[in-house]
């Protein structure tokens, strides 16, 4: 289906999932690779150090994912995850990629600065990229993937504070959700305005 992206086979089902939300990423070349760990996160999106330097519009992507990964004492094997919960963890990298796909070379040079020194900045990133993932209607997927860690007993309070202080929360991702039904709404009705005027 997808000339320009390197998925593993065995979360081919969750990563096109998530990609037919996106189809502005349809040219967009983007690997998705696993790895042993990933300091700090459990996936990660970035441009490929190759192509860094080239043009916005030639820049790949590399979405690395943990082949574990540990929260709190409990260790979870991605691919025994809920498809629903992985699907949105990957629709949330997307909406990163999203957010770099414009940004000029220099701009993500600032950007990665300003996420490695800013704590307000890593919030406005990741919150950004749930945006893009709400936006493009995968609400139901970011909810589950919030509702793993929320509503996990075997989580921290502690972890849990962290993720409810840089990611958005459930209420506001409905909030959101809510807000772009109604606009659509009034942009139906002003089309059926405009051709009764015809």
């Amino acid at each position: 289906m997808y000339t320009n992206k390197v998925i593993p086979k065995v979360i081919l089902p969750e990563v096109e999932k998530a990609l037919s939300f996106y189809p502005e990423l349809k040219d967009v070349p983007i690997t998705f690779q696993f790895k042993k760990s990933i300091k700090k996160s459990t996936m990660q999106a970035q441009p490929k150090y190759k192509s860094f330097f080239m043009p916005k519009h030639k820049r790949e992507y590399i979405i690395l994912i943990s082949n574990k990964f540990h929260i709190e004492q409990e260790e979870y094997k991605i691919t025994d995850m809920d498809k629903d919960v992985l699907t949105g963890w990957i629709g949330h990298e997307l909406g990163h990629v999203m957010d770099y796909k414009d940004r000029s070379t220099f701009g993500m040079l600032i950007f990665g600065l300003k996420y490695l020194f800013s704590s307000a900045h890593i919030q406005e990133v990741e919150r950004a990229a749930d945006t893009y993932a709400v936006q493009h209607g995968m609400h139901k997927y970011i909810l589950a993937t919030k509702d793993f860690i929320l509503n996990n007993s075997h989580i921290s309070p502690e972890y849990k504070a962290r993720i409810k202080r840089l990611y958005m929360s459930p209420e506001e991702i409905m909030e959101l959700v809510n807000t772009l039904g109604a606009k659509k709404t009034e942009e139906e009705v002003d089309k059926e305005l405009e051709k009764s005027a015809l």
